[in-house]
């Protein structure tokens, strides 16, 4: 039994608890440390790993913005219903009053067969053909905005069958076809996201892991000594696992920083682009609470290259 183990056996278990987290502290800082010591090859595996991470986070953010625009896009889909041409203006009456109390409906627009007809004269460039016609062939027309929660194209599609279902409706259109296909798209980019981040965080992994194996080799004197003396193993590994944790945090402290930036640099042109479609909408960027998410899981990645590392080839050096 080594004399640190020994000294660990006579404390109590308060004072063990005080020295674990001591120790810890103390390799935390000597890691620290050691990443100073050697700052050009440490700050570049820290541009490689806030590369590599900015990556996924940036289509991250592409597909958070898209998926805003679709939501505001969608809340505004309407369902245009084409009245019978035999139904009456009172009975034409009598559905939108029956419909005004559906739940599902949040604003009703009735155009008449004439403001039908006017609209299609001024914005066609017939009007002048339209007039040799001895009747309007224009239906009347029902406009439905759906709520919110229907305003979602399998919500909507729900909406227009029931609403072809009252007798003075000859057929209802959706025009959602455009929704669906932009939501098809932003499906595709989520599925982007993840393929790309599981290759970027393998990559991080073993950029991690090849770093931590160039440290044991140049401490492997050091670490023979440590054998001889007794240390343990987790001992010895403690100083390279913080390592990698702190190569995790400032990597993804920096990809956060890259967004952020990269969102700032491209918001002007973006906003303009988007008011050119009728929205106000403003680009969004990381928050301070996906900042901790991605420390975390950098971290998280950092400490699993170096355990992976460490394992390996702290084994195969034994003092001779």
């Amino acid at each position: 039994m080594s004399p640190s183990s020994l000294t660990r056996s006579k404390l109590p278990l308060s004072g063990r608890i005080v020295m674990f987290f001591i120790r810890h502290i103390q390799h935390a800082t000597a890691s620290m440390g050691e990443l100073w010591r050697t700052p050009v090859s440490s700050i570049m595996t820290m541009a490689v790993l806030g590369v590599s991470l900015s990556l996924p986070a940036a289509l991250q953010v592409l597909v958070k913005n898209v998926e805003n625009i679709t939501h505001s896009w969608s809340s505004a889909a309407q369902i245009s219903l084409f009245i019978d041409g035999s139904r009456s203006e009172q009975s034409i009456q009598s559905l939108i009053a029956r419909i005004k109390v559906y739940p599902e409906i949040s604003d009703i627009k009735y155009i008449t067969r004439a403001q039908a007809l006017a609209e299609f004269q001024q914005q066609s460039g017939f009007g002048d053909a339209l007039s040799y016609l001895d009747e309007n062939p224009l239906p009347a027309v029902v406009i439905v905005t759906p709520s919110s929660r229907y305003s979602t194209p399998v919500g909507a599609r729900e909406l227009l069958a029931k609403l072809e279902q009252e007798p003075e409706v000859s057929f209802g259109r959706l025009d959602i076809e455009w929704l669906e296909k932009l939501q098809a798209l932003v499906n595709v980019l989520e599925r982007t996201v993840f393929g790309l981040a599981a290759l970027l965080i393998l990559a991080v992994v073993l950029v991690i892991g090849n770093t931590i194996r160039l440290a044991i080799m140049n401490r492997r004197n050091e670490i023979e000594v440590m054998k001889l003396v007794g240390a343990t193993e987790a001992f010895i590994q403690r100083p390279f696992l913080y390592t990698g944790i702190w190569y995790g945090v400032i990597g993804g402290t920096l990809a956060w920083l890259i967004i952020n930036l990269l969102v700032w640099f491209l918001s002007g042109a973006v906003t303009t682009f988007i008011g050119l479609y009728g929205s106000n909408m403003q680009l969004q960027s990381l928050s301070f609470s996906e900042l901790l998410q991605m420390v975390c899981a950098a971290s998280f990645l950092g400490w699993l290259g170096s355990y992976l590392s460490v394992r390996q080839h702290l084994r195969a050096i034994e003092p001779s």
